[in-house]
């Protein structure tokens, strides 16, 4: 398979970033919902998103009619800092975005292989198909819960997969996570790699260009739309 487009937009710093990136999903957001009266948005975790989601939350669009979930959770509650969704309650639901509904992956069931059922259906009945999906990456090419040592990584990244969230267990991902699986992420209107520095930047390049087993690659590799890598030193 040839080599993905590279869709660069850099930024000087994190704060600028953090800026131009609100506007973009802002806009694509308020687009969907003159198209359909509503937009559903797909966030991820991780240390890089706290200023963007401050930012985004400021952003005068009509929330009320957005629907915000998450591209992956760790099986975790909501009140343990581990928490996507605590993450998101805590720095996008605030201000404008407080209207938005939100729409979490994790449910206090037996099991994760229980609460990524129980997901699977919520997400497929509320929250697809999806206008627009944020993704973070690792320095080892995950995204998502796409983890390499995923004990499940070939069905999670299969392209033609029938479920909407699976569980994963992979020890570099500490916990047992959720995820959507590539083909829900593949399908949206609008899919955005939000990175910061060199060292992942370098990862990102690789992923393109001789390292293609990099979990991330395969977003690149089908997406319906091009994907757009939004980046600061």
């Amino acid at each position: 398979m040839d080599a993905p487009a590279r869709n660069w937009h850099e930024f000087a710093s994190s704060e600028t970033l953090a800026s131009g990136f609100a506007k973009t999903v802002a806009k694509i957001l308020s687009e969907a919902i003159g198209a359909r009266g509503k937009a559903t948005l797909a966030v991820s975790g991780g240390t890089t998103p706290g200023l963007f989601f401050r930012a985004l939350s400021h952003e005068k669009i009509d929330w009320a009619k957005v629907i915000v979930s998450l591209v992956d959770e760790r099986f975790v509650p909501e009140n343990s800092p581990r928490s996507n969704a605590g993450l998101v309650a805590a720095n996008l639901l605030q201000n404008e975005a407080a209207a938005a509904s939100f729409v979490g992956l994790y449910s206090t069931a037996a099991d994760v292989e229980s609460a990524a059922k129980h997901a699977n259906d919520v997400v497929g009945q509320r929250v697809l198909p999806l206008d627009a999906v944020i993704l973070g990456m690792g320095g080892d090419g995950h995204t998502a819960s796409f983890f390499p040592d995923a004990d499940n990584l070939a069905t999670l990244l299969d392209p033609d997969a029938e479920a909407n969230v699976l569980p994963v267990h992979a020890p570099s991902g500490i916990e047992p996570r959720l995820t959507l699986t590539l083909p829900r992420i593949a399908s949206a209107g609008f899919i955005a790699l939000h990175i910061e520095g060199a060292q992942k930047r370098r990862v990102v390049e690789a992923a393109l260009d001789d390292e293609p087993h990099l979990p991330v690659r395969a977003v690149f590799d089908h997406a319906k739309v091009p994907v757009q890598i939004f980046w600061a030193p």
